[in-house]
């Protein structure tokens, strides 16, 4: 003859589970409305492929979690693909150095921030066809010795910087001479750093260049004839996604769709559109 349980070890066992049925129950949902979200990973301070605003000016989307919006360039392209994909698209503001942890963690779906594919990138993540391409540049003070220079050659002896685990700062290596600047943590930290007289100049991508001295009146952009060397990569944007991600293949399908005429527009709306503040 089997013995009863006592009262309180039913109780627990029942409490276990209704635990374990509601668990289950709440899974499904969860997973549905992820599915339904596109997270793109961006920085916000890179005008004008991506920046941060207060308001929803311009078309600017709101930044998961947080009071602020984000435009420019990289959100116009994220939304189209988030169009395309049928998915709503959500911002998730990122310091550079974690967009790529963010991603491989699949805390974010893919990051659209102005982001070469360089060799070193894609051992870790895959990138789409690109969607941008552009020269190297130097933003220096206006009227400075180093304003209206040709060559790179023309900033030895200068202070040059870029941004931290960029190709941009590996290449200053190629000016004989140069006073290498520690890299900084993003652009508006390098402008402050020109402005004050800490730099003299540093390395760029003639968009945010553009953007620097439309925004800075005393910033001016040097275009070289004889520049850095780079390969096709390193001058190149594209989306980052996961390795062997089924992303990939969808995403630049839509990006075939956007014209040369229309990306250009997009990034001439970017520049016009940037806050002062960047």
């Amino acid at each position: 003859m089997r013995r009863k349980l006592p009262f309180f070890i039913v109780t627990l066992l029942s409490a276990i589970i209704l635990l374990a049925g509601c668990g289950t129950s709440s899974s499904p949902e969860s997973s549905s409305k992820d599915d339904n979200t596109f997270k793109v990973g961006l920085e916000a301070g890179y005008a004008p492929f991506n920046w941060t605003q207060t308001g929803d000016e311009n078309g600017a989307v709101k930044i998961d979690g947080n009071a602020e919006y984000a435009g420019g360039y990289d959100v116009e392209i994220a939304k189209k693909i988030a169009d395309g994909l049928g998915k709503e698209l959500v911002i998730v503001k990122t310091e550079w150095d974690g967009l790529v942890p963010a991603l491989t963690s699949g805390k974010i779906d893919a990051i659209i921030a102005g982001m070469s594919p360089t060799a070193e990138r894609k051992e870790t993540i895959d990138f789409s066809d690109n969607y941008y391409k552009s020269d190297l540049v130097m933003v220096v003070k206006k009227g400075s010795k180093y304003d209206g220079a040709t060559s790179i050659q023309d900033f030895k002896g200068a202070k040059v910087t870029a941004q931290l685990n960029t190709f941009h700062y590996s290449v200053i290596d190629q000016i004989e001479g140069v006073a290498k600047e520690p890299a900084m943590d993003n652009f508006p930290a390098m402008r402050v750093a020109l402005e004050s007289g800490v730099i003299d100049g540093y390395v760029s991508e003639r968009p945010e260049a553009v953007s620097a001295s439309a925004a800075n009146e005393n910033f001016a952009m040097v275009e070289f004839t004889k520049g850095f060397e780079t390969s096709d990569d390193d001058t190149a944007i594209a989306v980052g996604v996961a390795k062997d991600s089924e992303l990939t293949e969808k995403i630049n399908e839509i990006l075939a769709g956007i014209s040369e005429e229309e990306r250009t527009s997009i990034m001439d709306a970017a520049i016009k559109n940037q806050p002062a503040a960047e």
